[in-house]
């Protein structure tokens, strides 16, 4: 073998590999490095000062409310968007124009970019003049206030994040689906089986590879949100919606204390870095491959 047949491989692979560290690796690393200094992004020189960012952080309410914002958003949208997208992925798996033309129009909301779903959605939720309040008077409930209350404002952020991700989320459920060998739901039928204990011991367990992935990656899509908080509440009100992203990015490029929000960066990486890898010690186990 000659010594370009051993290098080639590496040669391939790397400029993905130089782009993927200029881009991903070097900003964390370097993210934790600014996190023990104190740095306004104008003065050159950086100020050391060891863990007391981080030490900052968690003595701060507001970020501890952040930190729990971000959480209840991130358990919320997960499980209620696995949930919807799964059913009515068992529903759309099926032949025909019409569940065609309904996963195209379900899917549809995933193409569109955040900042016009969000401008969207704000019309939508006036407290005044928004359809969903007009739609609620018509069967007799009061008005709402969707994104003025602290009490409604984080679920109506929930509602959007749903409503935007569940097609993407039953499309690859419908895959996930149709890749299941027909002959176990015949033996199932011949074994007199309900649906119900069909769908335990069949479908969710062949399922259990795509279910694995989409929770994955709803779970660092969820921690990730941003646009529609930007957008839609600013964080408000009274801190009720503000979540690590939008934190990170306040301090960072308003208030301009980048050391800080690059403890409060590096307190992300790591909660999902944790998060993440217990779900892949807790459930890795239990996924089915064929």
């Amino acid at each position: 073998m000659t010594l370009w047949s051993r290098l080639r491989p590496y040669v391939m692979v790397a400029p993905s590999i130089a782009i993927f560290s200029i881009f991903f690796i070097y900003p964390i690393f370097y993210m934790i490095y600014l996190s023990f200094f104190n740095w306004d992004f104008i003065n050159p020189v950086k100020e050391f000062v060891g863990l007391d960012n981080f030490t900052e952080l968690f003595r701060n309410n507001e970020f501890l409310q952040v930190l729990s914002n971000t959480l209840n958003y991130t358990l919320l949208t997960v499980s209620l968007s696995i949930v919807i997208s799964l059913f009515l992925a068992i529903w759309l798996n099926r032949e025909g124009t019409w569940y065609g033309i309904v996963q195209g129009a379900l899917f549809s909301p995933h193409i569109i970019s955040l900042v016009s779903v969000s401008l969207v959605w704000m019309w939508l939720m006036d407290p005044q003049f928004g359809l969903l309040n007009w739609l609620l008077q018509l069967v007799g409930l009061p008005k709402l206030e969707w994104l003025s209350s602290p009490d409604s404002s984080l679920l109506s952020l929930v509602l959007v994040a749903v409503w935007k991700g569940v097609g993407y989320n039953a499309l690859i459920f419908i895959a996930g689906l149709q890749s299941i060998p027909k002959d176990m739901y015949e033996a199932s039928a011949l074994d007199e089986a309900n649906r119900l204990r069909t769908f335990y011991k069949i479908t969710l367990p062949m399922l259990s590879p795509t279910l694995f992935f989409l929770i994955i990656i709803n779970l660092i899509s969820s921690f990730q949100v941003f646009e529609t908080i930007a957008i839609m509440t600013k964080g408000g009100p009274v801190n009720s919606t503000n979540t690590l992203v939008f934190y990170i990015y306040e301090y960072g490029f308003r208030y301009f204390k980048i050391g800080y929000a690059s403890a409060a960066g590096v307190v992300l990486l790591v909660v999902v870095g944790l998060l993440t890898l217990v779900y892949f010690k807790l459930l890795s186990r239990k996924v089915h491959y064929q």
